[in-house]
């Protein structure tokens, strides 16, 4: 491990965040806000379901790790809504299952550590005829936006009565003009647009939540931030302690 140490966000999910760093997506654009701040770490298996998250929960997250993470953002329910194959085979979970397993996770990461934060992001909706058009030569399976509703309003429900912090990204995807044509690459998976309603919705549950210490990234501190000698010297001569600069940042950002 390399120091100073930081605290950890852990992103743990299916390709929704595999794919994360990919086309500006959400997962990148957490890691440019808390550069300096929060190691984001990715624990991302694209085709994952619940029940197979719950298989390898206690290897991902070992409750004797030195170290905890302080923020858990999880995602599974997609594929898990995905329509029973003939064969029974594929990443179908049945409803009470897929409820029951991701209470499941969420007890194993509450228990982590009494600073460990947990949100859990909800069954985004889907582009139907997008995802005809670009999968449909490579998996045989049926995903659609009514499947997705009623796994993302299990999740929303579950998290309220566990008291857990919840992402109705079925809902926030929906708010936007043309939502089907410019928040997907393939029906399924983010496009920028997509991923920056996503870093929206994360960063007003961070901020809304009030937690000690708090995560949000404009009040977390900066590792190094101290003034320095060799700080970058401005039209007057003086040295600009620019830590907390956002000239830095790659990657459009709009705070909500």
């Amino acid at each position: 491990m390399v120091g100073p140490p930081r605290p950890q966000f852990v992103l743990f999910g299916s390709s929704i965040v595999q794919f994360s760093y990919s086309n500006h997506g959400w997962g990148a654009i957490l890691t440019d806000l808390y550069a300096r701040k929060a190691d984001i770490l990715l624990r991302g298996y694209s085709g994952w379901n619940s029940r197979r998250a719950l298989q390898v929960l206690d290897q991902v997250f070992p409750k004797d790790a030195a170290v905890q993470p302080s923020l858990v953002i999880v995602y599974f329910g997609g594929n898990d809504s995905i329509h029973p194959h003939p064969t029974g085979l594929g990443p179908h979970v049945p409803l009470p299952e897929y409820i029951d397993n991701m209470r499941k996770i969420a007890i194993h990461l509450q228990s982590l550590s009494e600073k460990t934060r947990v949100i859990f992001l909800s069954a985004p909706p889907v582009n139907e005829e997008q995802i005809g058009k670009t999968l449909s030569d490579k998996f045989n399976m049926v995903r659609t936006n009514e499947s997705c509703r009623i796994y993302s309003e299990a999740c929303l429900e579950l998290c309220h009565s566990m008291n857990v912090r919840a992402i109705d990204l079925w809902t926030a995807m929906q708010q936007i003009d043309d939502w089907m044509n410019v928040c997907f690459t393939d029906g399924i998976h983010f496009s920028a647009e997509g991923s920056k309603i996503v870093v929206k919705e994360i960063v007003k549950v961070i901020e809304e939540a009030n937690w000690e210490p708090s995560l949000h990234w404009k009040a977390m501190p900066t590792e190094f931030a101290e003034d320095s000698p060799y700080d970058p010297v401005n039209q007057d001569g003086a040295t600009v302690n620019v830590s907390e600069s956002d000239f830095h940042r790659t990657i459009e950002w709009d705070e909500p």
